[in-house]
């Protein structure tokens, strides 16, 4: 059973370690690169770690197994990012109730929807996404960390 966990300000060096993980890992996934992300002050880890929800398998201890964060940059829109499963946990849900948990805090704050976006060819993310109601916008863009790469945007319309 995937536990999900808030982050609290306190707590950055263990969402500052999975987030490099996770930039290790995917570096196509993300809008930031891992050099840039391991420069960053502890200032910075705090500020992210506050809009952050880990997650957690028995198996994993106090590793987490994923993450994921959201950020309001449009009025009534919640902006999924830095979502990342670790490979071993993969196929066990711990992605559908990170994206759940964005959701619920949308709907908490009383936002119309949730956007992401999503690296064109990474199919298991899409996939997810998809299952997890959202749909394609038609939008597109370069990624900012590899602009060689295009990412789709994403949405889910929130019922009211």
């Amino acid at each position: 059973m995937t536990e999900l966990r808030t982050v609290e300000a306190d707590d950055w060096r263990v969402m500052r370690d999975i987030r490099l993980d996770a930039l290790r890992e995917a570096p196509y996934a993300f809008a930031t690169t891992h050099a840039t992300a391991a420069a960053y002050p502890e200032q910075t880890w705090q500020e992210h770690a506050r809009s952050s929800i880990l997650a957690y398998l028995p198996e994993f201890g106090e590793q987490p197994a994923g993450m994921v964060a959201s950020i309001q940059r449009l009025p009534g829109q919640l902006e999924l990012v830095a979502m990342w499963v670790r490979p071993q946990a993969r196929g066990r849900h711990v992605g559908s109730a990170l994206v759940e948990a964005i959701i619920e805090r949308a709907r908490r704050g009383q936002l119309a929807r949730v956007h992401l976006w999503v690296t064109e060819g990474n199919q298991a993310a899409r996939r997810l996404y998809e299952g997890c109601g959202f749909t394609a916008t038609g939008e597109r863009g370069p990624l900012p960390s590899d602009p060689s790469l295009m990412e789709l945007a994403m949405t889910r319309e929130l019922e009211s």
